[in-house]
């Protein structure tokens, strides 16, 4: 992943008001890309988006499933890179939604599909599922790209309908013009700037700013957990891959090194110990609807086709993103935060790059 490769390159990120799209949009503008966007309006108070000043050059407020509209989007911003990130991203959401959740990351995706295999410029894309899109049968191994997908909740039941969704139109109508599509899963990345609903670290920071306990349902959980800039990392470098080599169009796992998966439980107190303060109420995994036990990936198809090498450890992971929450609420401005998290990742990754050619 170049700057000269980014630089001047017209991208569309959908989703860009989220989390990880807003941490996406903000990288790409430092790579010198021109960043438009095609999302609803920000969901969470406060917003990462808007603390980082709407941070694209042409901003569209879509609803996915709208196709004209989603059509009108791409062909005004005439994307040459593509990153599809916009979902209902929650696996307790799709419980409670679960034909929303279908229309959303079903329907949606083959809007947006649609609407780029007419589009004159496009030449690389990369559809973002999810971890869980894999059949899980708590056997305590790694998920490799070629396991059976599956999904026992709709959420995750839609992001493997969504992977199938992506293979068709590769198949169909992308390989043969020479247009790399892939898709990208990864899951369970935390960092600074997440206020959304149901997930470990925001419920954390919640409840910890407003002096209450903080309850959680499944303690012994085991996910792979990351920080937010490890997996853009790896689709930005696979959307660069896809640009010159159209032919490695697959799906890639972006997860941490082995070993590095761990319990909530366990993620828990070291945010405790970083934030400095804060008291939680732990669960016997008995409430709520069905959620996997044990999820962890192997991310060695990316290692070698990509040089997919994750930076950050879990315990610098977790610094970093509670030091982030803390200076935020004592006043740094959220821009400030997330540049300087940024520089100084991609500051370790030509570390490891020199280190490599070494």
């Amino acid at each position: 992943m170049t700057q000269e490769f980014w630089h001047g390159k017209r991208v569309l990120v959908t989703g860009h008001t989220g989390f990880k799209g807003s941490w996406l949009s903000l990288w790409l503008r430092e790579m010198g890309a021109e960043v438009s966007g095609l999302s609803l309006a920000p969901e969470s108070d406060p917003s990462l988006h808007v603390l980082l000043g709407g941070n694209i050059d042409g901003e569209g407020i879509v609803d996915i499933r709208d196709r004209d509209a989603v059509m009108n989007q791409v062909v005004k911003t005439r994307p040459q890179i593509v990153f599809h990130l916009a979902a209902q991203a929650l696996v307790r959401a799709g419980y409670r939604n679960p034909v929303e959740t279908y229309e959303i990351n079903v329907v949606g995706t083959a809007n947006l599909l649609e609407a780029l295999r007419v589009a004159p410029d496009v030449r690389s894309i990369v559809v973002v599922t999810t971890d869980k899109v894999y059949h899980n049968a708590e056997a305590g191994l790694a998920f490799i790209e070629t396991d059976p997908l599956g999904g026992h909740d709709p959420y995750s039941a839609s992001k493997a309908a969504a992977e199938i969704v992506a293979s068709s139109y590769r198949s169909s109508f992308f390989a043969p013009r020479k247009i790399g599509i892939a898709t990208a899963r990864a899951g369970n990345v935390i960092g600074g700037g997440d206020w959304a609903q149901d997930r470990l670290i925001p419920d954390a920071v919640r409840a910890w700013q407003s002096g209450e306990i903080l309850q959680v349902r499944r303690p012994r959980a085991v996910r792979p957990w990351q920080h937010v800039l490890e997996p853009l990392g790896g689709y930005m470098g696979l959307a660069q891959h896809l640009w010159h080599a159209p032919d490695i169009a697959e799906s890639y796992n972006f997860g941490p090194d082995h070993g590095e998966a761990a319990s909530v439980g366990s993620v828990l107190k070291m945010a405790e110990r970083h934030y400095g303060s804060g008291e939680v109420l732990l669960g016997d995994g008995s409430e709520g609807p069905h959620e996997a036990g044990y999820l962890v990936l192997d991310s060695a198809r990316a290692r070698a086709d990509l040089g997919y090498q994750p930076r950050w450890r879990l315990a610098e992971t977790v610094k970093r993103t509670m030091e982030w929450y803390r200076a935020q609420r004592d006043g740094k401005a959220a821009l400030d935060l997330c540049l300087g998290d940024i520089r100084d990742f991609a500051s370790m990754a030509a570390e490891i790059k020199a280190l490599r050619a070494g």
